[in-house]
């Protein structure tokens, strides 16, 4: 019997632990839909761009690979780098490419204390700490605007320009997002976080945006910190936070920072998203393709499986996006866990305790 709603999912592993984690995503998603008595099932094409594609046709992915990812409801990322590309090359040819072609402008990257999970803050043991980073996603220092010049000049003498663009409407319509976010969350604040005083001309363009902006939002609280300062906040005062919107080099920084504040970066989850609907959003976690430990099954799948509840939220299978979350929480209480975070599990044993822990949930 076909299913009420099926959800067409790209899936893209890439390189490295990219590929196992993935596959525990993959797996913990089906088991949801096999629960679910025919209310949905996700329908999964996989595609094998990345580094390894590279190596046999000099590109990240096809020519006419957007063309084939704009009709899916969703995508599904790994991660993305090995050493037969620069670093650059892979990034800007495959995921960048997606998230600025499909103006994927939303980065949610939440920030998540689990339990059984050391923290290298010991203020983790015992304050609730929980919020998430808002990352502008389309321009900013990531624009892709600049260039090097002047090599003809000899050596020591060439120039890069590396130019950050901040667009009135961008700045304001991620600084909505993050109130609008805000406004769903117990604690309802948007901290925001630029360099406006060394910056002085797009950093006090999204400083007077946020200004505006904040009107609109009169039971949101508000503050403007400088980066550097916030750095130190996810350190000494992180129970003042709930929603931090930064620009895209900014937010990038500070969500790596509250992972590994939270323990690893192997749990951190993210969403790419493009809110209008007009393309498919994407899914991946945080971390890297990791080639010490790729192929080697002791990847931690928790980024990609706390991912993929992002991607249930996205559906509006909120219920389930939820139950996720409550198996990982359960597996790591029990303290099932991989080497990055303190023990010893693999790949497969964790998403195995996950799958188990979200059965009784399922249970009708």
């Amino acid at each position: 019997m076909a299913a009420e709603k099926t959800f067409k999912i790209a899936s893209i592993p890439a390189d490295g632990v990219g590929k196992d984690v993935v596959a525990a995503g993959r797996r913990v998603l089906d088991t949801l839909a096999a629960a679910s008595e025919g209310a949905f099932a996700f329908e999964w094409t996989e595609f094998p761009w990345g580094s390894a594609y590279y190596a046999e046709t000099g590109k990240m992915m096809a020519d006419d690979g957007l063309a084939q990812l704009k009709d899916f409801d969703a995508i599904y990322f790994g991660a993305v780098g090995w050493e037969n590309v620069p670093d650059h090359v892979s990034l800007w040819g495959l995921r960048l490419n997606i998230t600025q072609n499909f103006d994927q402008w939303a980065n949610v990257r939440p920030v998540k204390f689990l339990p059984g999970v050391t923290s290298p803050l010991r203020k983790a043991d015992t304050t609730e700490l929980d919020w998430v980073v808002v990352r502008e996603n389309s321009e900013g220092e990531y624009a892709g605007l600049g260039g090097r010049n002047l090599s003809g000049r000899g050596p020591g003498n060439e120039v890069a320009l590396q130019t950050a663009l901040f667009t009135e409407k961008g700045c304001e319509r991620i600084m909505r997002f993050a109130f609008d976010l805000a406004r769903t969350r117990p604690v309802k604040k948007v901290s925001s976080v630029t360099k406006s005083n060394a910056q002085q001309y797009g950093m006090v363009l999204w400083d007077d945006v946020f200004k505006r902006v904040a009107v609109d939002y009169p039971d949101v609280e508000t503050e403007s910190v400088l980066v550097d300062a916030m750095s130190a906040k996810f350190v000494l005062r992180p129970e003042d936070l709930s929603v931090v919107v930064a620009s895209n080099l900014n937010a990038d920084i500070l969500s790596d920072l509250g992972s590994a504040l939270a323990g690893s970066l192997g749990l951190a989850a993210s969403a790419n998203l493009n809110p209008e609907r007009r393309f498919p959003s994407m899914f991946e976690p945080v971390h890297g393709s990791a080639p010490d430990i790729a192929g080697l099954g002791i990847s931690n799948p928790i980024g990609a499986i706390a991912s993929a509840a992002l991607m249930l939220d996205h559906f509006g299978l909120h219920e389930q996006a939820r139950q996720i979350e409550a198996a990982v929480e359960a597996t790591t209480g029990a303290g099932h866990l991989t080497r990055d975070i303190g023990g010893n599990a693999t790949t497969d044993e964790i998403t195995d305790a996950i799958v188990d822990a979200l059965r009784p949930a399922l249970v009708r």
